[in-house]
């Protein structure tokens, strides 16, 4: 037989919902304190003391208060608010309105912030709510977390439409990632489109990231026009994983002379793909010798000694490193302290993976636009961090002429 728990109450120490005086009295002390903001508030509108007197016209008149029920950090308290009766400019009689507390406000700006940051560390909202039962004493259900989480959308389209004009952006980094989420009531895979740029000081910034439905050419267009009609500049380098719709939008936006990186990890999963499963450790081998070389003499001497042997063994994968050409070995014409973070899209590839992490608990988000702003509002709660690039030290340096010969 099945019993069913009410685990609302529960708690991990015995006597923890017992009775608590330093608690008590502290709470006491907050709801006197909140009660007399108020009444300090209405006061000055009002421009005299309760009780008080005065020679000039009166503003407005109290007449009781009334019981609002408010959570914030302190828990959730019961306070008395003043109510008065004022006249507004046309010399219509209203109802005094707190601006401490305005109309329908049920959480105070704080507890919105903590509901948020607890949701973004990794809960779902009816997580949310029994990890702060303690503290809000069941004040805060699965309702009170969406609406709060609801309230971020306001900060993303500030930031989704930003003018990017003051940043200097010296390099690109555009990857795309594939989420679950639900669509029609049916979970469905959509493909969101990320961009981080690299400032001059090697500060990695997220750009944009928006649900364009796929990577196809006409998404990558629109993507980019997107950046470029807020003011992004041409970039030094653009490092992008080889989707062949992101780069025909690049050299459509910002011509054939873009310097552009292909990703080296995608390129390695690629020859992957076109060799016999018995051959990828030997394929790997020789591609991490090729590609990690200590200097661009040593990776072309490699690469045409790899083109020679997997011709012979391997028509197809020789074919792939070659569809790649020179776009593989941009990174060649940096500072090689630079080689190690201009050579793949790691840096998105690493949002991915926390991202991934991070939405665990919900297995399909509840909409496609929850995809683009749940990641960045754990980039703005610092719940994710980027670091500088290795090599930053020198991106001030420009580009030397492409100087591999790609003839095997």
């Amino acid at each position: 037989m099945k019993q069913n728990t009410d685990s609302s109450s529960f708690s991990p120490l015995p006597d923890a919902g017992g009775y608590d005086p330093i608690e008590d009295r502290l709470r006491a002390n907050v709801r006197a304190t909140i009660e007399a903001m108020f009444e300090e508030e209405l006061a000055v509108f009002l421009g005299r003391l309760r009780y008080g007197r005065g020679n000039e016209r009166a503003r407005g008149y109290r007449h009781g208060h009334r019981d609002r029920q408010l959570t914030g950090t302190f828990g959730t308290e019961t306070v008395r608010v003043p109510r008065a009766r004022i006249e507004n400019e046309a010399g219509k009689i209203t109802e005094w309105r707190s601006k401490a507390l305005p109309r329908y406000r049920r959480l105070t700006k704080k507890a919105e912030a903590l509901i948020a940051a607890v949701y973004l560390a990794g809960t779902n909202t009816r997580r949310v709510k029994r990890a702060l039962f303690g503290l809000f004493e069941g004040a805060v259900s699965k309702d009170v977390v969406s609406r709060a989480w609801r309230k971020v959308k306001v900060d993303w389209d500030a930031w989704s439409t930003r003018d990017l004009t003051g940043e200097e952006i010296v390099r690109l980094i555009l990857d795309g990632t594939v989420i679950k989420t639900r669509l029609d009531r049916k979970a469905t895979n959509i493909s969101v489109l990320a961009a981080i740029g690299i400032r001059r000081d090697g500060q990695k910034v997220l750009l944009s990231i928006r649900n364009m439905g796929g990577e196809s050419t006409a998404a990558w267009s629109s993507f980019l026009a997107d950046l470029d009609a807020r003011g992004l500049r041409r970039p030094e380098l653009v490092i992008v994983d080889g989707a062949p719709g992101l780069e025909a939008a690049l050299v459509a936006l910002w011509g054939g002379d873009l310097p552009i990186q292909r990703c080296t990890v995608h390129k390695h999963r690629n020859l992957l793909g076109h060799a016999p499963k018995r051959l990828h450790d030997e394929l790997s081998e020789d591609y991490r010798d090729m590609i990690y070389a200590d200097t661009a003499a040593e990776i072309e001497t490699r690469r045409k000694a790899f083109l020679r042997k997997w011709k012979l063994k391997c028509r197809a994968v020789a074919d792939s490193l070659e569809e790649a050409g020179d776009r593989l070995f941009s990174f060649t014409r940096l500072d090689p302290s630079q080689w190690k973070s201009a050579r793949t899209t790691n840096a998105i590839e690493r949002l991915n993976e926390e991202f991934r992490r991070r939405i665990k608990t919900h297995t399909v988000l509840p909409c496609a636009e929850t995809v683009p702003m749940l990641l960045w509002a754990l980039l703005a709660s610092g719940q994710i961090q980027m670091r500088k690039v290795d090599g930053w030290e020198t991106l001030s340096q420009p580009l030397e002429p492409m100087s591999l010969d790609l003839a095997a």
